[in-house]
């Protein structure tokens, strides 16, 4: 039987439980039923090749003692256990005993089990869902792997965004933004809204044909670097690193935006960055003044790039994923931000990616930025990301595939203006008051008949704050 198969039928299993509502309670409950056997078959290998290890799990607790069905009527399942799981198994979890010195590989399960909850209120339900997980055996280095297939399908099958714009990031985007970046063993790598944890795991895949020792595999272990602040994708987060044999995923249950950038050091620094931050989202008074007054904003995404412009290392490289709106809003931060990005990074390539590619979350044109810290700009290159023939837009049925990144893969080194690229000098951009937004000189479909809605919303925004600065001005100038 398939894996995809299985998890169909656990999911048809928790539609029957009154107490699961909703897609998201689903993932919730499957991941944290998910993680602890995913740990204990970690905990198997761990006991096989350290004969001192000892598990921080309470004993009764461990899912070898109480999840296996042994097929002798002495399994727990029912009213008992329901009782089990929600009066023994979460409080012990939920008050594990972690400070400085305990492992991180231990610690986890506290982290985990903090903000976790058990939802299903039939236990003879719950039972037939611990069954079926019992079928994979994840000691065994393809189940997991094959699982995590899965467990990215599950997520794209999540209808709705929520209120901040964070959303699931397709891996063919992932794959393509940290190829470009082309990160190596030895270097920090960083995600601060890092979700499930995809740009991490592409990383690491990247990075795997390069690990050559069992010092190369700990150093990049130490280097992979997370902070989620929602409990859902950080448990998903965690429990994708572990199904990836990163046994201590450096993962933190935070908000990123939380501290002052102005007390970041050079300890606190990345040599490589890869983002999707949440946009569209709007952060409170406590949050915006943790950056200087003029990088100041309430939209989520320019509070993101301003944290990664404080926490890249000399010489660092990024690759973000941003809305449109980022490129050409005229509110005092947003102008701010990319001013500062301009003048302190090397800003040398926007990819301009067509509608629907983050379908069914949303269908807001985005870009990928990259940049580097070698230097001011002095010039962008844009790509604007063509559709296959015969696509109107991107859609969840018709998602944007790996090997259409063709194009860019092989421009990217030995850079010509085609239909698809154009170059933006520096001046230029200064001229339009640090707007990013510039369109395709050669696309026959530069014009307004062939605009989607929203980029004319958006381009009549562009022009009506334009029209309002220049109206400040005169009006200053007569004062």
């Amino acid at each position: 039987m398939s894996i995809q198969t299985l998890i169909r039928r656990i999911q048809n299993i928790m539609r029957q439980d009154a107490g699961v509502d909703g897609d998201a309670q689903r993932i919730s409950q499957l991941v944290w039923l998910l993680f602890l056997k995913v740990y204990d078959a970690k905990e198997e290998l761990w006991e096989f090749y350290e004969d001192q290890y000892e598990s921080m799990v309470p004993e009764e607790c461990r899912w070898r003692n109480w999840a296996i069905d042994n097929k002798d009527g002495e399994a727990l399942t029912g009213d008992d256990l329901l009782d089990f799981v929600n009066n023994k198994l979460f409080p012990a979890l939920k008050d594990l005993q972690v400070d400085a010195h305990t492992e991180k590989r231990k610690a986890i399960v506290k982290y985990v089990f903090e903000d976790a909850n058990n939802y299903m209120k039939n236990g003879t339900l719950l039972r037939q869902v611990i069954n079926i997980l019992n079928e994979v055996d994840f000691t065994e280095y393809e189940e997991r792997h094959a699982f995590n297939d899965i467990y990215e399908n599950i997520l794209r099958d999540l209808q709705s965004a929520g209120s901040s714009g964070e959303f699931y990031t397709p891996r063919s985007v992932t794959e393509f933004m940290v190829e470009m970046l082309n990160p190596q063993v030895g270097e920090k790598i960083a995600d601060f809204a890092c979700g499930t944890g995809g740009f991490l795991i592409s990383a690491l895949d990247h990075m795997e044909e390069s690990i050559n020792s069992p010092e190369d595999k700990m150093l990049v272990q130490q280097n992979i670097f997370g902070i989620e602040k929602k409990p859902l994708p950080y448990l998903l987060a965690i429990t994708n690193m572990i199904l990836h044999d990163v046994d201590a995923p450096n993962i933190m249950h935070d908000n990123s935006l939380s501290k002052n950038v102005r007390d970041y050091k050079d300890e606190d620094k990345f040599d490589v960055i890869l983002m999707n931050p949440p946009y569209g989202g709007i952060e409170e008074d406590s949050v915006q003044v943790n950056f200087p007054v003029a990088l100041q904003s309430s939209e989520t995404a320019d509070l993101f790039l301003s944290l990664i412009l404080y926490r890249l290392k000399q010489n660092g490289r990024v690759a973000v994923v941003l809305p449109n709106s980022f490129l050409f809003g005229d509110e005092r931060g947003k102008v701010a931000v990319r001013k500062k990005l301009l003048e302190e990074c090397n800003l040398h390539t926007i990819v301009r990616l067509p509608e629907g590619v983050f379908s069914p979350y949303t269908s807001i044109p985005t870009n990928l930025l990259f940049f580097d810290k070698t230097g001011p700009t002095k010039e962008i290159w844009y790509f604007d990301h063509p559709l296959p023939e015969k696509y109107a837009r991107y859609s969840k049925t018709r998602p944007l595939r790996k090997e259409e990144f063709e194009l860019e893969r092989s421009w990217w080194n030995n850079r010509e203006e085609n239909e698809h690229a154009w170059t933006i000098s520096i001046d230029e951009i200064i001229k339009a008051n640090y707007s990013l937004n510039f369109r395709n000189p050669h696309s026959i479909n530069n014009n307004d008949e062939n605009k989607s809605a929203l980029e004319l919303i958006q381009e009549i925004q562009q022009s009506q704050n334009q029209t309002l600065n220049l109206l400040k001005s005169l009006v200053r100038e007569l004062s």
